[in-house]
């Protein structure tokens, strides 16, 4: 059994594996008293562990290292990076010899092959702490995880905090990203956070809505051309991924372009370079490409509307935002959010809220989702002649789909806890899982409601 001398409580080992025979070996072999276990079976669980948690030794697999949105090779480079105090092993079959050679380059600090004996783990391990450095920073380490906003977005439900997680990791990598998610959704918003938390977010961000331009004139936009390529061509023109250069290009509503564009973009994503319209001068284009889209692309591919290869390309790291009805909580956030906002603005001095707008806000499905909420709260600001909005500056279309209370029938005979289960349930049901909605329907705090969550095992 291992056993190391270091000032440190525990020493963390995060396995990267499928299967659960090498974490047993490494339980075998590791003190617990010393070392923690943690175990992630695909490199995007990975990436979690190293969001919450100082990572000392890293142990990588060929068989995962091939697979998923993020690859093995990629990773390494992150946490090699990222994570420098990190130590990696790269444990692999003797098939996989150049995924080793590949991971060595990327800064494994060493390799041992499939299935390993005790005695060598051991002693890639033991080597692996003493050569650690002393102290570098895990750049990765999220503390403020699930507070409830980030970068320019509102929003603490699980589905936005995952949205968060994605778009840290996706900002760590150079691939395409593809968003997809309803309009309204913050996609805009999304882009331009993957920008701002990446390397190159001391370069230019350009966004193009290409479904607000005429189709002619796409090409143009995004690619450049010479002088006398067309009629009204009187000069030179420098396209966005010139004018991107080293930065970011958002490109919304990317399945509307034409066959030829999409011929284009491909060609750019493969090579790196593009040529003018009219030109014939080669050009580098050391640029990262978000595209996003409120269709269905695949759809689309079906159909022979958009390039299955394209797609395919695009489509490498994909990042679905949820419709607001989805994001249990996030409503009454989004509303003091755009309050504040628009109050301060207009120099208003609209405070609050009151229970029966609440309760309006959060019944409406949101069909316009983040957008929509905008702009409601816009002009109930405008609206307002007090300090508190009421219903009555809300517009009327959520006034007549506000949700009305579900009536719950007991049997005779039922216990009280039996009757106060079924109310919580019910309760809880029909807030769509809102909890401070909850409790002040209830009239109980929030902490006695999560305290009888647990006791009627309603988690």
């Amino acid at each position: 059994m291992i056993e190391i001398k270091t000032t440190k409580k525990k020493i963390t080992i995060l396995v990267i594996e499928r299967g659960v025979e090498l974490i047993r070996q490494l339980k075998r072999i590791c003190s617990e008293k010393k070392f923690v276990i943690r175990a992630a079976q695909t490199i995007e669980h990975g990436f979690e562990h190293f969001e919450e948690n100082e990572i000392d030794i890293m142990i990588l697999t060929g068989s995962v290292a091939r697979f998923g949105r993020i690859r093995g090779m990629e990773y390494l480079d992150i946490i090699s990076e990222k994570s420098a105090a990190t130590q990696i092993l790269f444990l692999s079959s003797s098939k996989d010899m150049s995924l080793v050679f590949s991971a060595l380059k990327r800064g494994s600090y060493q390799y041992g092959k499939l299935p390993i004996p005790d005695v060598e783990l051991e002693m890639l391990i033991k080597a692996a702490l003493i050569h650690q450095p002393q102290y570098t920073p895990n750049l990765l380490l999220k503390s403020e995880a699930r507070k409830t906003s980030f970068e320019q977005m509102i929003g603490g439900s699980p589905k936005m905090i995952d949205v968060y997680r994605q778009i840290r990791q996706a900002a760590n990598t150079d691939m395409p990203v593809l968003l997809t998610g309803e309009t309204g959704t913050g996609k805009d918003l999304v882009a331009r956070a993957i920008h701002q938390q990446s390397d190159r977010n001391k370069k230019g961000f350009i966004p193009i809505h290409l479904g607000a331009l005429p189709p002619e004139l796409v090409a143009g936009e995004l690619f450049g051309y010479e002088k006398g390529a067309f009629t009204g061509a009187t000069k030179s023109h420098r396209g966005l991924f010139e004018k991107a250069e080293g930065g970011t290009i958002f490109l919304d509503e990317i399945g509307t372009i034409d066959e030829k564009v999409q011929i284009s973009l491909l060609r750019l994503l493969e090579t790196r370079k593009l040529e003018r319209i009219g030109g014939t001068r080669t050009i580098s284009a050391n640029v990262r490409i978000v595209t996003a889209t409120n269709e269905n692309l695949s759809e689309a591919v079906e159909q022979g509307q958009f390039r299955e290869d394209l797609f395919f390309r695009l489509d490498i790291f994909q990042i679905v935002l949820p419709p607001l009805r989805e994001r249990g909580g996030d409503i009454v956030l989004l509303v003091n959010h755009f309050l504040k906002q628009f109050s301060d603005d207009y120099q208003r001095d609209v405070v609050g809220i009151s229970p029966d707008s609440v309760s309006i806000l959060e019944s409406y499905d949101w069909p316009g989702n983040v957008r929509e909420v905008k702009n409601v709260i816009h002009r109930a600001v405008l609206n307002c002649t007090g300090g508190i909005l009421l219903p009555s500056h809300l517009p009327e279309r959520l006034q007549k789909t506000r949700k009305q209370p579900e009536k719950i029938s007991l049997p005779i005979g039922c216990t009280l806890k039996e009757a106060e289960r079924e109310i919580i349930f019910r309760t809880l049901k029909w807030t769509n899982n809102n909890r401070r909605r909850t409790a002040s329907i209830l009239g109980i705090s929030r902490r006695s409601l999560y305290n009888k969550l647990a006791a009627y095992e309603l988690t």
